[in-house]
């Protein structure tokens, strides 16, 4: 049994449903194995904002996690110890916390900070649990001879290294489910349905759903489409479907031939440099308006145009992201035990693993077009699902 070494847990990036259980899984084995174990709360901000002066209060900042506590919430989605964006390697300097002094640049590094609150909270293992871009941070932490074990988060499913992450299952559940409720309305009225899901460099949430049935077509950022050909296809399935109706899919990040260039963004940019994405469905439905007619004997097909947005990431998660959840858990406390620490722990191919913590930052995790995308039906291939894992597309 070993003697009461601290564990920390945080949460960063944006929420997904299967963090509470996550959180759960961990705190409930570290603690049966004879460990202490703190939540750090809102992600690397609460590491940016802890105050190590004596008499400060790190309240809002570090919390003890218990089994009573962690119980209550490891059925619910969110998390109870919060989230955000925060980056201590790019810290603007309105953002630096007025205890610390000595960073006056415009976007400050304040790691040797962070490593001193690490050490004043007597944090001997943490697992950050997040996407690529929380994650690249613990990597620099683990860089920095921090004992780090991190696991995967994100509804986008594109964090390399791992065919699986929190969150990603019950997004996929949600946007088949929200996209079947809307076909009633898209019916109704024998329109075009536009439905614009998350996906800023990766297509999974829009091929899935799709692959499942939801849709009739989809956009995925990893090809550029042509919109009067979606148009083409899309009227298409509009006139041979008996309710009049048709349904595409359209990745946050998606991109088209004819717009190149353009930008769906905001002005607004996180500490990772990303600008907030929105948009393409807007110029998509408008698009499809424009050119139904020259596809359907001159008269022109509406759209029932919907952002899903925080739909999906919102509310209790699904079976698969209450068991995953628990098993990463698990993982994480069984490479904690044997000291093997830089690690990710993943899934390959149906199978629990780990892999190196540097997978995080090694290259981007983004649909094989030409092993899954159908580029002139804009839409998934069917075929050779022998051998293939369950969720289809592999981080290989």
């Amino acid at each position: 049994m070993p003697s009461k070494r601290t564990i920390a847990i945080l949460t960063g990036g944006g929420d997904v449903p299967g963090l509470n259980p996550a959180i759960r899984a961990i705190t409930m084995r570290a603690l049966r194995e004879g460990y202490r174990v703190v939540g750090i709360r809102r992600g690397w901000a609460g590491l940016v904002d802890y105050n190590p002066e004596n008499g400060a209060d790190n309240s809002d900042n570090v919390q003890e996690l218990s089994e009573a506590e962690v119980n209550r919430a490891g059925r619910t989605g969110g998390t109870f110890l919060h989230t955000s964006r925060t980056r201590p390697s790019h810290l603007p300097r309105g953002r630096v916390p007025a205890h610390l002094t000595g960073y006056d640049e415009k976007i400050n590094d304040i790691t040797k900070d962070v490593l001193k609150n690490l050490e004043h909270i007597g944090v001997d293992v943490l697992i950050p649990i997040g996407g690529d871009d929380t994650l690249s941070y613990g990597k620099r932490l683990h860089d920095e001879g921090v004992c780090v074990v991190a696991i995967p988060k994100t509804m986008d499913n594109d964090v390399y290294g791992t065919d699986y992450c929190i969150g990603f299952s019950t997004c996929v559940t949600r946007t088949i489910e929200l996209t079947h409720r809307l076909r009633t309305s898209a019916g109704s009225h024998e329109r075009f349905l536009v439905i614009e899901v998350f996906g800023r460099y990766a297509g999974f949430t829009a091929l899935l759903p799709t692959m499942a049935g939801a849709a009739d077509r989809c956009l995925i950022p990893e090809y550029a489409a042509d919109v009067e050909h979606l148009a083409e296809l899309m009227t298409y399935d509009h006139n041979r479907n008996p309710s009049k109706y048709s349904v595409a899919l359209v990745s946050e990040g998606a991109s088209l031939k004819t717009q190149e260039g353009m930008s769906f963004e905001s002005e607004e940019v996180d500490m990772f440099g990303h600008r907030k994405l929105g948009g393409i469905g807007d110029k998509v439905a408008a698009a499809l308006k424009e050119y139904s007619p020259r596809y359907n004997n001159g008269r022109r097909i509406d759209v029932v145009n919907q952002r899903l947005g925080y739909l999906v990431r919102s509310g209790d998660p699904d079976a698969l992201d209450s068991i995953v959840p628990m098993a990463f858990g698990n993982l994480a406390l069984d490479l904690i035990l044997k000291k093997d620490y830089g690690r990710l722990v993943s899934v390959h191919k149906g199978f629990y693993d780990s892999v190196p913590i540097t997978s995080v930052t090694s290259e981007k995790k983004v649909v094989d077009v030409k092993k899954y995308y159908n580029t002139e039906r804009l839409r998934p291939i069917y075929e050779l699902f022998d051998g293939a894992p369950l969720f289809i597309m592999t981080s290989d």
